[in-house]
């Protein structure tokens, strides 16, 4: 039962020593970019998903039309 609270999310306590070492590691200057790049990752991963999901929604439409006939 231990082992499953250590999965679980960090503390207030945990969060601080996160973000210290984040600045420590990285310094204040870097985080921007860093925070820059992850949100140009993430939006690339939305539209990307977004693209696979519009082909398979008109794959499967293509084939009803094509049953359907």
């Amino acid at each position: 039962m231990n082992s499953l609270l250590a999965l679980g999310m960090p503390g207030g306590w945990e969060w601080i020593v996160i973000i210290l070492v984040v600045l420590i590691f990285f310094g204040a200057k870097k985080i921007p970019e860093l925070a820059r790049g992850l949100g140009k990752g993430i939006r690339e991963f939305k539209d990307a998903t977004k693209e696979i999901k519009k082909d398979i929604e008109e794959s499967a439409s293509s084939t009803d039309e094509a049953v359907k006939k």
